[in-house]
């Protein structure tokens, strides 16, 4: 794709270039480039929509919460997804510490709404996540440890009731799960982070790994037809990348029933390696077994290269413009795999709400939507690969 470079002329009434212009006699000296204002954006009512322009290509989605779906609270939101997006992600409604309110008992209400509004919006739903460390309850670990092989199939018994329930709940409703999330250690040949409650947990009377095994397994039983992902965040960097891959490969030669490979893609508009190690982590994936699914599943672009910078709620041109020439970089690496890529979610709608603004506590404008639910320079650039960045 040819990129499109601002060129700055530099003008003087100095030796040969002088006379070569022929125009700095006298007159009126040309206006300095640099004082010239950037392009307006184009006209927000001629975008296109997302999943219209990537239907050849992928599933465009967002994670959602619930106040963006509700007409009360999200009427701008809702309209975004309507014209926009044909995937949505729950934030937080499926995950364990929403449904899994005590062994057997679960709270199913938020997340029902979710899908009754995508059902009747023909929009898919994208489930996350049925195990993941940091919000599991308590109550999945409850029980006497003194007793390893007690404990151990304790345990695994509740993992593989509640996926076994939830799973079946949604059966038909949800096209993918991320099944277990974050799972890779971040160290190095380390492979499984041996941190998580679920690895510890499973290492009383038997292997801490073996509750992703566990995990996929009741999700295929429980599922036939849907999708079953393992969802990590940093595959675009080396340490954590082979340890996903070394995860991914282990579960294949075991035959566990895994069907693709969720990139989270939390990353900032600074990171220019990020483009390339995204492109060799897909490359991998599909190394790994060419039926297997890449899903961008989380991704966003910070604003930001430091924790301390605050530009508020109108950030300069600059950045902005460095977000729009790394998200357009990234879709050209997209849509180079678009074979193996079925799915790209935005985590959130618009910059109006995103995890990132508790994160830092500051305002951050991460998504390709600004706060007014207008598209940025970011949605022009992987939309119209001709439009000159400013």
């Amino acid at each position: 794709m040819k990129k499109h470079v601002s060129r700055v002329f530099a003008w003087t009434c100095a030796g040969a270039l002088a006379l070569a212009l022929g125009a700095c006699s006298g007159g009126t000296s040309p206006q300095d480039p640099s004082q010239t204002p950037p392009p307006p954006l184009p006209d927000p009512s001629g975008a296109p929509a997302l999943k219209t322009y990537f239907a050849p290509n992928f599933r465009m989605g967002a994670a959602v919460e619930m106040r963006e779906i509700d007409p009360a609270t999200g009427a701008a939101d809702i309209a975004l997804l309507q014209k926009h997006f044909n995937s949505i992600t729950p934030a937080n409604v499926m995950k364990a510490d929403t449904i899994g309110v005590a062994e057997g008992e679960y709270n199913f209400e938020p997340a029902d709404e979710l899908v009754a509004f995508a059902e009747a919006n023909g929009i898919e739903v994208r489930g996350h996540t049925l195990v993941w460390y940091f919000v599991t309850p308590d109550w999945f670990f409850a029980g006497d440890k003194s007793d390893p092989a007690t404990y151990h199939a304790l345990v695994k018994g509740r993992l593989e009731r509640y996926i076994t329930d939830v799973v079946t709940h949604f059966r038909g409703k949800v096209y993918a799960w991320d099944v277990v999330n974050e799972a890779a250690s971040n160290v190095a040949g380390e492979i499984y982070d041996t941190n998580s409650v679920w690895y510890k947990a499973y290492s009383i009377g038997g292997r801490g790994e073996d509750y992703i095994e566990d995990a996929f397994r009741a999700a295929r039983a429980a599922d036939p037809d849907v999708k079953l992902f393992l969802n990590d965040y940093s595959t675009e960097h080396e340490a954590k990348r082979e340890n996903v891959m070394a995860i991914v490969k282990d579960l294949l030669e075991k035959g566990v029933p895994i069907d693709g490979v969720g990139h989270q893609m939390h990353s900032n508009t600074y990171d220019r390696d990020a483009v390339h190690g995204i492109d060799l982590a897909l490359t991998e994936v599909e190394q790994l077994n060419p039926m297997l699914i890449n899903h961008i599943t989380e991704l966003d672009l910070s604003i930001y290269k430091d924790q301390t910078t605050n530009y508020g709620s109108e950030p300069p041109l600059e950045p902005l413009s460095l977000q729009a020439q790394q998200y357009r970089a990234l879709f050209e690496v997209f849509l180079k795999h678009d074979l193996s890529i079925d799915a790209v979610t935005t985590w959130g709608i618009s910059d109006a709400d995103t995890w990132l603004d508790v994160r830092f506590n500051r305002k951050d404008h991460p998504l390709l939507f600004d706060a007014e639910r207008n598209p940025k320079w970011a949605f022009w650039a992987i939309v119209d690969p001709t439009i000159e960045l400013p």
